[in-house]
């Protein structure tokens, strides 16, 4: 109830893209994660191929971030929201529909370049309309997007007791009714014509060096984001010896961000910088790494029921530990990022941060999935949470850096539009 309250204090458009993330991220996780299940068991497909058509809408994603945040300065975050969202219902609707290599690629394509249009687009939006609230925006962003991560998965598991199909079409529905309520609700807002080129932006931006250094930053945070697909479920199985602990990691994180996530933000947003925070937030996400090692450490599996609840309290205090460093450091990251650049950029500006610290953070999966491997075969279980927790204190210590040199917006200068200082 308290988080509706809040809502309601936001304008009717950030209302909106706030519904609007709970039923992309329901949307989403609906379908993908069952994706790789339906290609290689429904269609016979081999793993190098499920590979390709995966990393082909990871690619077209990532890549094309910096093309979406450039239409948003361009044309306008509302349009480019609307398209992403109807892409996303052309991809889907193609997944649901096709079963030939050519189809599935062209879906991955669709499905990967509409979230490269919507997502810079919609941080875009909030943080213009969202003003000097936009921390709390963020947070509550945080909220509805996690609480989709949750929904997603669940009514896809139910959905696919029919079959894949029906899911696909479901979560194409889902994102049809999005783009319809988009462009029936979402208020357009004024477009400030722009005297230069978009190479002449992307120029602008890529040589702002502070905000470079920034966005490498962040390489440890979207690294250790995404061990909540990798590292921490496998941790969850093999200390328990049970596959459904993977879902306990879900269940934790979420339950925690629905009830602490607004709090958080809210009662740290009057108390000292922002960059203090962020690095706060990522050294909590380094130490999160280290109760679950301790586990790791053994080679032997659970003896029974109570030794497998015993075994699981590490790995789920490593993940509470994780999430509340996201909920500490995430809203101001993202409040920080208009304050590097000029209002005209500020799609710009998000598009380049999400290409860089995405190409930053696969190149950090690689190195963790190697160390799973490595630790696995030389019986060194714990190498690879040592690799994250070395990562998180890498990035905490790079913003602090950044936050010492005073190079970093402050909380007087982070509105749009406002530079950050060279």
């Amino acid at each position: 109830m308290r988080t509706l309250r809040e809502m309601r204090r936001f304008p009717l458009a950030v209302r909106l893209l706030l519904v609007n993330q709970l039923g992309v991220n329901t949307g989403f996780y609906l379908l993908i994660p069952y994706l790789a299940t339906h290609l290689t068991d429904n269609l016979g497909m081999s793993a190098a191929v499920v590979g390709v058509v995966l990393g082909v809408r990871n690619l077209s994603q990532q890549g094309l971030f910096i093309i979406g945040g450039s239409a948003s300065d361009r044309l306008g975050a509302r349009g480019v929201i609307i398209a992403g969202c109807a892409l996303r219902t052309a991809g889907f609707a193609l997944f649901a529909l096709g079963d030939s290599l050519a189809v599935l690629l062209a879906a991955s394509v669709l499905s990967g370049l509409a979230g490269a249009l919507f997502n810079p687009a919609v941080r875009t939006y909030i943080a213009q309309e969202a003003d000097e609230r936009r921390a709390e925006a963020f947070a509550l962003f945080n909220v509805f997007a996690t609480a989709g991560a949750l929904i997603g998965p669940l009514l896809g598991s139910v959905l696919l007791l029919v079959d894949f199909r029906t899911s696909a079409l479901t979560a194409a529905g889902i994102f049809a009714a999005l783009t319809v309520a988009q462009a029936l609700v979402l208020p357009a807002r004024d477009v400030e014509p722009s005297n230069g080129t978009v190479l002449g932006d992307w120029r602008e931006v890529l040589g702002n060096r502070t905000f470079l250094a920034f966005a490498l930053a962040m390489v440890g945070m979207f690294t250790l984001e995404n061990q909540l697909y990798l590292l921490l479920p496998d941790g969850a199985r093999q200390a328990t010896g049970w596959d459904g602990a993977a879902g306990l990691v879900f269940l934790v994180g979420t339950l925690a961000n629905l009830a602490l996530q607004l709090r958080i933000t809210r009662a740290l947003k009057e108390r000292a910088n922002r960059a203090r925070w962020i690095a706060t937030g990522l050294g909590l996400m380094a130490v999160a790494f280290l109760p679950p090692a301790v586990v790791a450490v053994g080679s032997d599996g659970p003896d029974g029921w109570a030794d497998a609840a015993l075994r699981a309290l590490p790995v789920l205090t490593g993940v509470l530990l994780l999430y509340l460093g996201v909920m500490i450091a995430q809203p101001f990251v993202m409040e920080l990022i208009p304050g590097f650049g000029r209002s005209e950029l500020t799609g710009t500006y998000f598009g380049i941060f999400y290409v860089v610290s995405g190409i930053a953070a696969a190149v950090g999966n690689t190195v963790v999935g190697w160390a799973m491997d490595t630790g696995e075969r030389g019986d060194a279980g714990w190498l690879p949470w040592a690799c994250c927790a070395l990562f998180g204190l890498a990035s905490a210590l790079g913003v602090a850096w950044l936050h010492r040199l005073g190079s970093l917006p402050t909380p007087s200068t982070s509105q749009p539009g406002v530079p950050a200082a060279a």
